[in-house]
């Protein structure tokens, strides 16, 4: 299954990035332990490892990253 959206933006709650999946009109989220100041490939990165994680095919072209 393929992923509709992806976003990945800093929590500032929990102090960790949230990996926000979209898929229609189901969201996921899933935290990731990359530090604060992580580059935008780490990031990109660790989305797509969520991605897998969860079963969905991973494709960098629709990661979004939101500092």
């Amino acid at each position: 299954m393929r992923a509709d959206e992806v976003e990945v933006s800093w929590d500032g709650a929990k102090s960790k990035w949230l990996v926000r999946i979209v898929v229609g009109e189901e969201v996921v989220r899933r935290h990731c332990d990359a530090p604060k100041n992580a580059d935008d490939a780490t990031l990109r990165s660790a989305a797509l490892k969520t991605l897998q994680d969860e079963g969905y095919e991973a494709d960098s072209s629709i990661v979004k990253i939101r500092r």
